[in-house]
């Protein structure tokens, strides 16, 4: 099925796919243009992985970051893209 607008027009969606945790700050601009719960905040350990919720308290976190949370809720309107200050999104057909 092809997507389209109301009026007919073709869309295509760009879904996100990935973020990137060593270039996204989590200012979290994504999450609130986002009303889909397609990311989250979470913990980075000095590593550079993704600390547990349950972990979080243990100060392993050395920074915040957005992840991805429910990938399939995205609709691909791409505007988490656009407030984002880093770039640190991938987006595609999905």
């Amino acid at each position: 099925m092809d997507c389209v607008t109301r009026d007919g027009r073709p869309w295509q969606p760009d879904y996100l796919l990935s973020i990137n945790p060593a270039v996204c700050i989590g200012c979290g601009r994504c999450f609130k243009v986002c009303g889909r719960g397609v990311m989250t905040l979470r913990g980075i350990d000095d590593e550079g992985n993704v600390v547990d919720d349950e972990d979080e308290d243990d100060g392993d976190v050395e920074r915040r970051v957005m992840v991805m949370a429910d990938a399939g809720a995205c609709i691909g309107c791409g505007a988490c893209a656009r407030v984002c200050p880093t770039d640190c999104q991938t987006h595609g057909a999905g």
